[in-house]
């Protein structure tokens, strides 16, 4: 019993090292240099459309179980993940309940084999790992996305004020540079201008983009627009200064993160791969005593 309590500890910390080592690893490489006019790209699509479509099947399975009332924020962050998949609240809230549900019944055998009261416990947790899965995918979206914005807010911005400082009208000057680039802030650049272009309010239309692109660049953007537009302050200066501040913000996160990324990984190291070695050492050390330890301890 002690031996594969031992084991079965050591694979589980083996495993969560390797996830978070290996995240934080991928993290760090994802990080470009910072350039002025550098234009992000999509990040794994295929992953991701993968993952949104099991998101959909189990918000189809869900349907059926009556999903319980959804978290005031739960919009919000839908919408900062990029609304992956077309879902909305109530198929998230499904699916919530499907992944509780599916990972339950999953947890069953994964508890029958695991030693002792460790048992009880994979049985108690399958449950509220499979709820909660749903709420860690889109926060891993919106924190992928909200990188991407600022990586491509300063060249944007550049971009965008050239075209100002040519007579172009924002929302036009939005649509035509949005429409030349690739990336979730261009994206949403022109569909602000497709918003005004049918008859919506252009701060309507902005109060959108400060919806689904929560950060505090953006906002500061959306607020230059507004005072543009209300006041008919020139923008150009503004949009300078603005890039001018994003690249020296973009700059220090990633010199933030960098420095972060080292201790992380020593940590992970020391915390749980060690130790998961250790574990297997004395799981052999402990089946060798138990066993009477007369013969050679097995190695």
């Amino acid at each position: 019993m002690v031996t594969a309590a031992l084991a079965f500890v050591s694979a589980g910390s083996a495993s969560a090292g390797l996830v978070v080592l290996l995240t934080s690893t991928a993290a760090v490489k994802g990080e470009p240099v910072v350039e002025t006019g550098h234009i992000g790209r999509e990040l794994q699509p295929a992953r991701r459309s993968a993952v949104a479509w099991l998101l959909s099947v189990l918000a189809v399975t869900g349907r059926r179980l009556r999903p319980p009332g959804a978290p005031a924020d739960l919009a919000g962050r839908i919408e900062a993940a990029g609304r992956p998949g077309g879902l909305g609240v109530r198929e998230v809230m499904a699916a919530k309940v499907a992944g509780s549900v599916l990972a339950g019944v999953a947890g069953v055998p994964f508890g029958a084999v695991a030693p002792g009261r460790l048992g009880l416990l994979v049985l108690a947790a399958a449950p509220v790992a499979g709820f909660l899965a749903p709420d860690i995918w889109l926060a891993r979206l919106g924190a992928e996305r909200a990188r991407r914005v600022r990586r491509e807010l300063p060249g944007l911005l550049d971009i965008l004020r050239v075209t100002v400082e040519a007579g172009a009208s924002p929302a036009w000057a939005l649509r035509a540079v949005g429409e030349r680039a690739d990336g979730p802030l261009a994206r949403e650049w022109t569909a602000v201008a497709r918003e005004v272009a049918l008859g919506v309010p252009l701060g309507r239309a902005l109060d959108g983009l400060a919806t689904r692109l929560p950060q505090p660049e953006v906002r500061a953007f959306v607020s230059a627009l507004r005072r543009a537009a209300r006041h008919g302050a020139p923008l150009g200066d503004t949009l300078a200064d603005q890039a001018r501040a994003a690249r020296f913000a973009l700059g220090r996160r990633i010199r933030e993160d960098a420095a972060r990324a080292g201790p992380k990984i020593q940590l992970v190291v020391a915390l749980l791969l060690v130790p998961s070695v250790l574990l297997l050492v004395a799981a052999a050390l402990a089946s060798a005593l138990l066993d009477g330890g007369a013969g050679a301890l097995p190695l």
